[in-house]
C-alpha cells in the first residue's frame, strides 16, 4: 500500500514502514503506476490528481471532531493518529495542534526556523546569519548571531511548554527532531501523517 502526502514543495511517500521524497511535480505523480492513497495541499496540481485512475484522494475520509475553521488536511491526518497530546509539525510553518479524547480542542501556527532565519537578514544585512541550533538557551546572548538564534529558538520552546502542560509531545516535520531533544515527556515520529492516513484506510474499510 502506497502512501502519499503532496505539499507545495516536496511529494512525501511511504510504503512498509519506508519514506522517501520527490519535488512537487506532476511528472512525479504521473510516474507512479501503482495504486496509491493521497493527501493534497498543492493546488497547482489538484485537477491532475482527480482525472488519475489509479489515486485515491483521502481527504473525503479524514474527518475530525472539532470546531476549528480550515484546519489543514494534513493537520487532520496528524491529529488522526493521536488521541491524547500536542501535535506538533515543524516544517516552514510550525503547526501545533491539541488533541484529548479524540477530540480537536485548536491549534495555533508560527513560522518556522528557516522562515525566522530569513525574517532577520530583510531586516538588515548585517542579521542575515545561520541560526546556531546549539544555543544555549540559559545564558544571555553576548553576539549577533546568539542573540538571532536565542530569539527565534526560545519563544517556540516556551510556547510549546505553555501549550503541553501535562500531556505528551509528538513532534513531526523536518525540525521536528530538534525540537524534541528539548522536551522529557515528546516522541519524534516522522511518519505522524502517514499513520492517520493507515488508521483511516482501516476504520472505514478501504484496505
Amino acid at each position: 500500500m502506497l502512501l502519499c502526502e503532496i505539499g507545495n514543495t516536496n511529494i512525501h511517500f511511504y510504503k512498509k514502514g519506508a519514506s522517501w521524497n520527490k519535488k512537487a511535480t506532476i511528472k512525479n505523480i504521473l510516474d507512479v503506476k501503482e495504486r496509491f492513497y493521497y493527501i493534497n495541499v498543492n493546488e497547482k496540481i489538484k485537477s491532475k490528481l482527480d482525472s488519475l485512475e489509479n489515486a485515491i484522494d483521502l481527504e473525503p475520509f479524514l474527518k475530525i471532531d472539532t470546531i476549528y475553521k480550515g484546519l489543514g488536511v494534513d493537520r487532520v491526518a496528524a491529529c488522526k493518529a493521536i488521541d491524547n497530546g500536542v501535535i506538533v509539525d515543524a516544517g516552514s510553518a510550525i503547526t501545533v495542534d491539541i488533541m484529548a479524547g479524540g477530540v480537536h480542542l485548536g491549534g495555533y501556527i508560527m513560522p518556522g526556523l528557516f522562515a525566522l532565519q530569513k525574517s532577520f537578514s530583510e531586516i538588515s544585512p548585517r542579521l542575515d546569519m545561520t541560526l546556531n541550533p546549539n544555543i544555549d538557551l540559559d545564558i544571555f546572548p553576548q553576539n549577533s548571531l546568539e542573540a538571532i538564534s536565542y530569539g527565534a529558538i526560545k519563544p517556540i520552546i516556551l510556547m510549546l511548554k505553555e501549550s503541553q502542560k501535562d500531556k505528551k509531545l509528538y513532534f513531526t516535520g523536518g525540525d521536528g527532531k530538534f525540537f524534541a531533544k528539548f522536551f522529557d515527556n515528546a516522541i519524534y515520529d516522522g511518519s505522524l501523517i502517514f499513520k492517520g492516513m493507515s488508521k483511516v484506510l482501516k476504520t472505514k474499510g478501504l484496505i
